[in-house]
């Protein structure tokens, strides 16, 4: 069509109702198959045209995370000497100097409801709840972990309301009720089943996928009736998602083809030593996919047993990890212990750096993340609680990241958690009597 002059007349009144009414994805869609769930990224077609993001129901949601690394840290090794911004990331946590604008260190606290003269046996399970197990009321509520606090809120419109893994068995940490400890999942493939199975039994579910080489194989049709839907960046992104989750089912696979050899010694692991670094990655991965996908928002992982025996053979550390952790006056265990932690943080530290380059929405899923990297125990040799080792990472609910805060002696642990609750949007009244908080931290 030509307007009078002859000139070819433009349209874009058809193009703008075509773009405004143009269908939208639910945020909740999945791959289905037989046998098969697998959830997907936020995408640009979950967002309706014209509409601020945060407006939509597809607005990224805070992720909360709680990684526990077990028996403290050398106190001049992980706190910084400077506070404020301008300060050095010190040996321990200089895996996370790359991520420094994401990387809150939080010093001075103190956990008196997880002191005890024989720690071990509740030194992970008062962490995240601040209370002495004596002091557990199944009348009032106290001994519910923050975690199980948040997943109450955060939890309500995702499949699974938390996650509770492990690198090592061994101890509780989230607890749903004072007298209600939740497992932690050490095997992979078990969260793998949790995350993308689907059946009417979980034998199953077990049956089917463990018969293919693949899960995406089952979901193969759905994702070529998605993928007509999409546009080329949202294509992309879905390969890009479908490809990580492959590659997750690969390094499963090879994890537990090592552990075959073992199977005829008592208590035989996942894999052998030196596979242990690959079982911490794959948990993390795994975290990182129900994030991305919202299988979940609420994760909670204990990376190695409070008194573990592990040794360390790839870090030149032969001793067994708790007896190293006891140096007492023997500076090659110092030296080791160093390494060991060092190494924990290095760990992490990949899995920070996936969730930052992990698209959501306006930003990155660490962007969007608030993770409690730390330990309930300060000096292991002492087996003391103060001050503990403490770091958030991450920037949601507006956390300004990269400054080192030093907090009073005593400050109670407790307020790192509600502050983590407060800036994830958790009514104020379902943590202003939590323990012994005295408050959130308005400065973090």
């Amino acid at each position: 069509m030509r307007s009078e002059n002859g000139t070819p007349r433009q349209a874009p009144r058809r193009i703008l109702v075509m773009f405004l009414t143009r269908k939208h994805l639910s945020r909740r869609t999945v791959l289905k198959g037989i046998g098969a769930s697998v959830g997907l990224p936020l995408l640009d077609a979950m967002i309706p045209a014209h509409t601020a993001l945060a407006q939509t129901a597809a607005a990224p949601r805070p992720r909360l995370g709680f990684v526990y690394f077990p028996h403290g840290a050398l106190q001049e090794e992980w706190e910084p000497a400077k506070t404020g911004r301008d300060f050095e990331f010190p040996f321990i946590l200089e895996p996370l100097e790359p991520l420094r604008e994401h990387v809150t260190v939080v010093s001075g606290l103190r956990n008196k409801g997880g002191e005890s003269s024989s720690p071990h046996g509740i030194i992970q399970e008062t962490w995240l709840n601040c209370v002495s197990p004596r002091l557990r009321s199944a009348k009032t509520g106290v001994g519910v972990t923050v975690d199980q606090i948040a997943a109450r809120h955060l939890g309500k419109d995702t499949p699974l309301p938390s996650m509770e893994l492990c690198g090592e068995p061994g101890g509780m940490i989230s607890f749903r009720t004072p007298e209600q400890p939740l497992p932690m999942e050490g095997n992979p493939r078990k969260v793998f089943y949790s995350m993308f199975g689907q059946g009417d039994t979980k034998d199953e579910r077990l049956a089917i996928l463990n018969t293919t080489g693949s899960l995406l194989d089952y979901v193969r049709e759905s994702t070529a009736s998605l993928n007509r839907k999409l546009d080329a960046a949202d294509r992309a992104r879905v390969s890009d998602y479908l490809d990580s989750v492959r590659e997750v089912e690969i390094r499963i696979k090879r994890l537990e083809e090592s552990a075959a050899s073992l199977t005829g010694l008592p208590d035989a692991p996942l894999g052998p030593p030196e596979d242990f670094g690959e079982l911490l990655d794959v948990q993390f991965e795994m975290i990182a996919l129900a994030w991305q996908t919202n299988r979940t928002r609420v994760t909670t992982m204990k990376m190695v047993e409070e008194a573990s025996m592990r040794t360390y053979p790839n870090l030149g550390v032969r001793e067994a990890f708790h007896p190293t952790s006891h140096w007492g006056g023997y500076p090659e265990r110092v030296a080791n212990l160093r390494l060991i932690q060092n190494y924990h943080t290095a760990v992490f530290a990949k899995f920070a750096h996936r969730l930052k380059n992990t698209p959501d929405g306006d930003g990155s899923l660490l962007d969007h993340s608030i993770i409690l990297f730390g330990s309930n125990m300060a000096n292991s040799d002492a087996h003391n609680n103060d001050p503990l080792p403490q770091a958030l990472i991450g920037r949601g609910g507006g956390i300004k990241g990269g400054q080192h805060l030093r907090y009073p002696q005593d400050t109670p642990h407790a307020n790192i958690l509600v502050t983590m609750l407060d800036r994830a949007g958790i009514p104020a009244e379902e943590f202003q009597k939590f323990a012994d908080s005295t408050g959130p931290f308005s400065e973090v």
